[in-house]
């Protein structure tokens, strides 16, 4: 395998590894702890691979320590982790469990001894059941409650943390989960999917301002996940493509970035009750100004139009020849491209890819390790992919491979493996794939690189 050309990332390019709060964490029932949607669709017969749970997952709330010590080993600098809604605030209002305060400290304390620099995601999909109950995400008194809560963890834990991200993928908290029934809390109406999809912009926005009044100093950020959309027929599909584009990414970006819903957002969406949700000032609140943009970065998508396949009324298929055991396409370009066009169409401000990652048919082999030569292959790809941003000006400022941990994938339960660490979930035993040493190597490579130009010395 050869090397990838790193050389034009900049000298404080931030490397690390990303997981989220329900998909490790486990210990769902300790504490002062409610259920999250999360929690109650697992449980519901039908939703999960199955029938897998995020119960016990990679128990990393027990088992964090270790776990730290593991990304030290692995020479691995940051790590993107999220916060556990129901854990910190069982009911989503009122004040916080100071013993879950106490127990995140004691985690980004031994982060910050050990040299791991924190990214806290605040919301990555576990809201509060009892919010849940209330309406969720299609009403405007969880936007509220979101941002409350994003103030008084800042507030808590605020001297620990300088970034943070508001929101994981708010285009899979609300079509997933509120349109297509496929995530939680699994739903199908399109006008609730739409006000939650206006609700969970306003909840960054106003999450911003509360973050920024508990701390000024603090770095803050919002996370989409953005694929690369080509027709199908350049001629006859690219107005399937511009739907799709509004759907997945102009619903989101737009307001937060460019300060307005699109016109192309609007057509495709009032019909669906988006004009109706937005009130005075929303917008302003929306595109409150950030720090840096988090880019979740997975496919390249074919597209197609197909009459009546909801409100974009497209077919989807995975580009490229090569694909993950998911089914999604390995098509290094395809970041470089999407890069370039948040770059060019939203913002010049810093980006971080928050995540990025495959899933293979991984297993342990005889002699006691899981050889992953795709994935290794798939990350220099993408790193690679990376300069080649960054060579035509894009301000990439850090890469976070999904996942650390082989952990609870959604509604695919155990049956996908991202991990850069093979995780025996009956025995709770970890195993660094060789992805994991190739990714340390490819960190150290570039660190070493950096020196002369940071002014340091080896």
């Amino acid at each position: 395998m050869t090397s990838p050309d790193l050389h034009h990332l900049r000298p404080d390019f931030v490397w690390g590894v990303a997981t989220s709060a329900y998909q490790i964490e486990g210990a769902v029932e300790e504490g002062t702890r409610t259920p999250s949607i999360w929690d109650v669709f697992s449980h519901t017969p039908g939703r999960t691979h199955h029938g897998d749970t995020g119960d016990v997952a990679c128990d990393h709330w027990h088992r964090w320590a270790d776990d730290l010590d593991l990304l030290v080993d692995l020479g691995i600098p940051a790590y993107r982790l999220s916060l556990s809604w129901p854990r910190l605030q069982p009911s989503g209002e009122g004040e916080l469990d100071a013993r879950a305060v106490r127990e995140y400290r004691q985690l980004l304390s031994g982060m910050r001894d050990r040299g791991i620099r924190p990214f806290v995601t605040l919301y990555h999909w576990d809201l509060p059941q009892e919010l849940e109950d209330a309406g969720g995400w299609p009403v405007r008194r969880t936007a509220r409650a979101f941002a409350v809560y994003a103030g008084l963890v800042a507030d808590a834990l605020g001297d620990l943390v300088e970034d943070w991200i508001t929101i994981n993928e708010p285009w899979c908290a609300s079509v997933l989960g509120y349109a297509l029934g496929v995530h939680a809390p699994g739903r199908t109406d399109w006008r609730d999917a739409v006000a939650a999809a206006h609700h969970l912009n306003l909840a960054h926005g106003m999450a911003v301002a509360d973050i920024r009044a508990s701390n000024p100093a603090a770095r803050i950020g919002v996370t989409n996940i953005i694929a690369d959309l080509l027709a199908a027929d350049p001629q006859r599909d690219a107005a399937a493509v511009a739907r799709l584009d509004a759907l997945n990414h102009g619903l989101f970006l737009d307001p937060v970035f460019l300060g307005a819903y699109g016109v192309e957002v609007h057509a495709l969406l009032d019909p669906y009750g988006l004009s109706e949700v937005i009130l005075p000032g929303d917008e302003e609140t929306i595109a409150q100004p950030l720090d840096f943009v988090g880019v979740n970065h997975y496919q390249q998508v074919i597209v197609a139009g197909a009459p009546g396949a909801g409100p974009a009324e497209v077919s989807e298929r995975p580009g490229g020849s090569r694909h993950t055991s998911f089914g999604w396409s390995i098509t290094p370009s395809a970041l470089t491209r999407v890069l370039v066009q948040v770059r060019d169409r939203y913002t010049s401000l810093p980006i971080y890819i928050t995540e990025n990652g495959a899933s293979f048919t991984d297993y342990v082999t005889p002699d006691g390790e899981v050889h992953d030569p795709e994935r290794s292959e798939y990350l220099s790809g993408y790193v690679e992919a990376i300069d080649a941003a960054a060579a035509d000006g894009v301000d990439v400022a850090g890469y976070f491979a999904w996942s650390f941990l082989d952990n609870y994938e959604w509604a695919e339960g155990y049956d996908k493996r991202f991990g850069l660490v093979w995780v025996d979930f009956h025995t709770q035993k970890r195993i660094p794939k060789d992805s994991a040493r190739h990714y340390g190597s490819l960190i150290r490579t570039h660190q070493q690189a950096a020196l002369p130009a940071s002014g340091l010395s080896a």
